[in-house]
């Protein structure tokens, strides 16, 4: 069989649509800051914004995954990746989260010490759709089960963290920051 390898940069095609959303809301928030608070202080958070976003987004673009005869080596933007043998992998499967009319889907491995890792490079979202997500998922699992035997390949039983959506925890934080928030504008005025 072929090597696969899936690149941040061919999944995440950046458009001009796509920024059109941030770069206004950063327009907005550029003349807010200018009028409120003046010239030096509209720089210092602009250039805190790019300082942080600029950085990410060249680690999206430098992350890359690849599946071979040696197992699965994962790369998150930094240094040569790490590769995890095949009989280290117990498990292969998709992730998927939706919330607030979005979905998104990662493909994942389930380590034999209970750790798992998404690989990057193959995944599907709303915003960045991939015709191409399930027929390489199953290539990555043809592998899987072309690379180990039948008793290595366990399902790994579900934690609570598996039932987690970002929904639930923003909630969760909500209203453990309300009490918070509460105490600091009025106890503590």
């Amino acid at each position: 069989m072929n090597e696969l390898i899936f690149r941040g940069k061919d999944l995440f095609r950046p458009s001009w649509s796509t920024f059109a959303v941030p770069l206004l809301a950063l327009t907005a928030e550029s003349v807010f800051c200018y009028v409120k608070f003046g010239a030096l202080v509209t720089v210092l958070v602009l250039a805190g914004i790019l300082l942080v976003a600029v950085p990410a987004w060249a680690l999206v673009l430098r992350s890359w995954s690849r599946v071979g005869a040696d197992g699965i080596t994962l790369c998150w933007g930094v240094g040569s990746g790490r590769t995890y043998a095949w009989e280290e992998v117990r498990w292969v499967d998709v992730r998927e989260v939706k919330g607030n009319g979005t979905s998104t889907r990662s493909a994942r491995i389930h380590l034999a010490d209970g750790r798992r890792r998404s690989l990057p490079g193959l995944g599907s979202s709303t915003m960045y759709p991939s015709e191409s997500f399930d027929t390489d998922y199953r290539r990555v699992v043809n592998w899987w089960e072309h690379s180990t035997p039948p008793t290595q390949r366990v399902r790994p039983q579900k934690h609570f963290r598996d039932r987690l959506t970002p929904t639930a925890v923003g909630m969760v934080l909500g209203l453990v920051a309300l009490p918070a928030i509460f105490v600091v504008v009025y106890v503590m005025r």
